[in-house]
């Protein structure tokens, strides 16, 4: 069966309301409820003072009502009495001031102050709960790192030390890694090095980039000490909620995600960005690309609006569904909301939830009902697979790298082109599964490399063996330019791929805001160029001058082209087209998925357009429970999933 769940903030509310709420749950099919997620001063109010009699009581009423718990260990924002008591834990911005309580997350990940008052409440909450029979999922802190991820504190200092002499075990290989040539900052000791606070200039960019690796880690460790206290007590599943978005970029979830029991992820709709919808369906892949191809958890979203953009949109009506449906199609088997009932108070008291302010009486209760019947009747699909013959090469390195703070145009941001080629893809039809550098391409018929600016000789000999072996291949511009320890390859751009796309480029020559360059064709480029030539590949298009701007080469068996500056969508989507090719009936509008298990196919057919759509196909319908012959009619603004005949 597919899941239905929320975060359920009981703290907030008398128990008369928990009472009401257990048969509102009941009444909208609510199978999962986080809760202790911001638990620590309710049940620690003093240090060493344990109170569970309000948390024994709601997991009591949970599981009398049929619920299963998602517990959290309570570890997400330490107690104000934590903090006045050891102002230590606090964090420290890269300008070296203090961030003080009052919001959530006030604490350093390296503190060894925080964590070991953190792990004393895991084996309180872990010994308690442990072998209860509601506990379905560990749910350790809350989106770590969402606002603490970078730490420049003391502690901080220490702990980065201790990494990078793990990681490179002398200072001699450190002060090579990191050019330390340059600008006389040789160090002669580990001591020496400190966090990379803000300067009076452009910081060492290797220095950075380890500093996001170093930060990544240390939130990790504190997830592994987690996790190994509720090992000892508990034998259910362990996960942490991602925050695989637009806005959140300090983790390098490829390195995480197998310590997961379940991969977990939070996603909103943004509205900051140029499509929210075609980002919530690459959020969905990326996910799914973490948890290996598996089925995955959406740990939160929202039923309408958030709280925390500048202009919080409400949903229109249908949306809720759509924007469900597509990370079901797209690999969820378990879909969770932030939260179940609408806050009177605090940060968050604007935030959308399952039940509004405006209570049952609502639209948005009644959207609710309704999804939750949708999830019923898709209950078959849970635990099948989704298709796809496509791969995107994704990399929080190179994105790291690529948004630093010296580079050739500020204009050239890494998750812009990732989803620039996503979109073009998504509106071809074509449906990818995201990959980390390195990974195994041999089952694809295409590979898409978005702006792969950071790239190791493994991860490049894996891209050129694929194309060898048949593959093709599309590389867009500022990639293979560096190594791991962000040193430019030598010999002329892009680098670590110039046999493979049979090109060499001199220089870059980017492009000012709102200037652009003419095309052969007729269309126009912007942002990026490149004084390129080729060596054995041919030109697919040129600019107005003839110099090559899109190239193809023959490498091997296969195909490999190379975009060398940023094309308008539709001439990007056109070279995607060749050498991905399209599938029938996906448009910007259109989405059409495949999950198969068990000898079944599953065809999601999701229309955020204003006009109704026919898709070819026969089987049964199951959001209707209707067969169908030839054709599904999907209405404007609807989704319709057919059980393939």
């Amino acid at each position: 069966m597919l899941q239905l769940g929320c975060d359920y903030n009981y703290e907030q509310w008398p128990p008369a309301v928990w009472r009401e709420d257990m048969a509102l749950m009941r009444e909208a099919g609510v199978d999962l409820v986080a809760v202790n997620v911001f638990g620590w001063s309710a049940v620690e109010p003093r240090p060493g003072e344990y109170d569970f009699a309000a948390l024994d009581e709601i997991v009591g009423l949970l599981h009398d009502n049929g619920i299963r718990l998602n517990l959290g260990t309570g570890t997400a924002s330490p107690p104000p009495w934590l903090t006045s008591r050891h102002p230590s834990v606090l964090p420290v911005t890269a300008d070296g001031t203090t961030r003080y309580p009052g919001g959530r997350q006030a604490f350093c990940p390296s503190s060894p102050i925080f964590r070991e008052h953190a792990l004393r409440l895991v084996e309180q909450v872990a010994q308690r709960y442990g072998r209860h029979p509601a506990l379905a999922l560990w749910h350790v802190s809350n989106e770590l790192g969402c606002h603490n991820a970078l730490c420049y504190c003391e502690a901080s200092a220490e702990a980065f030390r201790v990494w990078l002499a793990a990681r490179y075990g002398t200072t001699e290989a450190l002060n090579k890694a990191w050019g330390t040539a340059f600008w006389s900052q040789r160090y002669d000791s580990f001591d020496e090095i400190q966090p990379p606070r803000l300067a009076l200039s452009v910081r060492n960019p290797a220095h950075l980039v380890d500093f996001q690796r170093f930060s990544s880690d240390a939130l990790l460790d504190h997830y592994r000490a987690e996790a190994a206290v509720l090992r000892r007590f508990s034998a259910a599943p362990i996960t942490t909620n991602f925050m695989v978005t637009a806005h959140i970029r300090n983790q390098d979830y490829w390195s995480w995600a197998a310590d997961m029991d379940v991969v977990a992820n939070d996603h909103y709709l943004d509205h900051r960005l140029p499509d929210p919808v075609a980002e919530l369906a690459f959020a969905a892949d990326l996910t799914r690309g973490l948890a290996g191809g598996k089925p995955w958890m959406l740990m939160e979203s929202a039923t309408g609006a958030v709280n925390w953009q500048p202009y919080n949109l409400a949903k229109e009506p249908g949306q809720l569904l759509r924007n469900t449906l597509t990370h079901v199609a797209r690999g969820a088997d378990t879909i969770c909301f932030f939260q179940w009932r609408a806050s009177a108070q605090g940060a968050e008291k604007f935030h959308s939830a399952m039940l509004p302010h405006a209570g049952v009486d609502s639209a948005t209760w009644r959207e609710v009902l309704d999804l939750s019947a949708v999830l019923d009747s898709l209950g078959e699909v849970a635990g099948t697979t989704v298709q796809a013959d496509t791969a995107l090469v994704f990399s929080w390195e190179s994105w790291w790298a690529t948004d630093t703070e010296a580079r050739p145009s500020q204009d050239v941001r890494y998750l812009e082109q990732v989803h620039a080629a996503y979109r073009a893809l998504r509106e071809l039809g074509v449906t990818v599964d995201i990959v980390a550098p390195g990974s195994d391409l041999t089952r694809y018929r295409a590979v898409v490399v978005p702006c792969l600016h950071m790239v190791s000789d493994a991860s490049a000999a894996a891209i050129a063996g694929y194309v060898e072996g048949g593959g093709r291949a599309v590389i867009t511009f500022y990639s293979g330019i560096v190594d791991p320890d962000d040193r430019v390859r030598l010999g002329g751009y892009p680098g670590a791929f110039r046999d493979l796309l049979g090109v060499v480029s001199e220089e870059f020559a980017p492009l000012l805001p709102g200037q652009s360059v003419a095309l052969a064709s007729g269309g126009q480029a912007t942002v990026w160029t490149e004084r390129l030539r080729t060596t054995t590949a041919e030109v697919v298009e040129a600019y107005a001058d003839g110099k090559p701007a899109v190239t193809r080469n023959q490498y091997g068996a296969g195909l490999a082209w190379y975009v060398a500056t940023v094309l308008e969508p539709a001439g990007l989507q056109n070279v995607l087209r060749q050498a991905v090719g399209d599938r029938t009936g996906g448009t910007s509008d259109i989405e059409i998925v495949r999950r198969r298990g068990d000898g079944r196919d599953y065809v999601f057919v999701v229309n955020h357009g204003g006009k109704d759509i026919e898709h070819p196909i026969t089987g049964t319908e199951l959001v209707t429970g209707q067969s169908v012959t030839a054709s599904v009619l999907v209405p404007a603004g609807a989704v319709r999933v057919v059980r393939e005949a």
